[in-house]
């Protein structure tokens, strides 16, 4: 894969913010699909994302703006998915322009809701692209660490481990470090359990269980994250290895981190709140 010099990302969040940075930090241009054209206008005023991760300073120049998905896709070779799993469909049918030779990373942790299928397949599905054009990006990488400057490492899920390998290097940095895999579904899977065993955490935290419970929960998590992970994709178990920081590294963090999302969502519950009053309570999406 030739080296993009231009890159898309749909989405404006916490994450797709975090993302933005690293790419623009590696010297790619970036075509940003952002929904709403105030938040584009606020964003351009202010020099950084208006409403997620505000202490992170962009390039405006080198940023083009757009409210059409289908702009930022054209224009671009690598396309970066980075909306919240909950709103992917709505974004999707919308998108007439073409992905022919072009790179698509899904860098969302959950699945399609309504379909129940993993976001890269479904990508493949609506998209027509084949294995070596569907990457996912992974790992323990909470946006607001991304945005410190924290030592991270992701993991890329692609079936072409050539193309995983370019696009690791891609997104390597100072503070950014890549590892690859042909897991792209294990990979996928550890990213949508390990929200639940989080609420899970949260929930047992907000109870006050303690953390000699939260330790057997999180064991038990991590072996029912292995079954299940090797129950529904036996063809790469002999490689797959759960202890990886893809797959336990992620739950570890999303489990136990205070800018976990899924954990405060469950600390919530535990709490006593009912699910609608914590979702509206939060400021983000668990």
């Amino acid at each position: 894969m030739d080296f993009p010099n231009k890159v898309a990302i749909l989405g404006s969040g916490s994450w797709a913010t975090a993302i933005a940075k690293i790419v623009q930090q590696n010297g790619a241009m970036m075509y940003w699909y952002i929904r709403r054209q105030e938040r584009i206008e606020d964003f351009k005023k202010q020099g950084h994302n208006p409403a997620y991760l505000s202490s992170v300073k962009f390039d405006i120049e080198k940023i083009r703006f757009t409210t059409d998905i289908n702009e930022a896709i054209k224009n671009c070779q690598m396309v970066i998915f980075a909306m919240p799993s909950p709103y992917l469909k709505q974004h999707v049918e919308q998108v007439t322009a073409s992905c022919d030779g072009k790179i698509v990373i899904s860098v969302i942790k959950g699945i399609v809701q309504g379909d129940n299928i993993l976001i890269s397949d479904y990508l493949k599905q609506k998209l027509k692209l084949s294995d070596s054009q569907v990457a996912t990006l992974s790992g323990p990488s909470h946006a607001e660490e991304v945005a410190y400057e924290r030592l991270t490492y992701l993991t890329v899920g692609c079936k072409n481990v050539d193309v995983a390998k370019d696009i690791a290097d891609f997104f390597q940095n100072h503070y950014v470090h890549t590892t690859v895999s042909q897991d792209i579904v294990g990979v996928q899977l550890a990213g949508v359990l390990k929200n639940i065993y989080a609420i899970a955490s949260g929930i047992c935290e907000g109870l006050k269980y303690g953390d000699n419970f939260q330790a057997v929960l999180v064991a038990n998590a991590i072996r029912e994250m292995k079954r299940f992970i090797n129950g529904y994709d036996p063809s790469y178990k002999k490689w797959r290895h759960v202890s990886e920081s893809v797959y336990t590294g992620d739950l570890l963090v999303t489990s136990y981190s205070r800018f976990s999302r899924n954990h405060m969502f469950g600390n919530m519950i535990g709490k006593g709140y009912s699910v609608k009053s914590a979702q509206l309570e939060m400021e983000m999406i668990a």
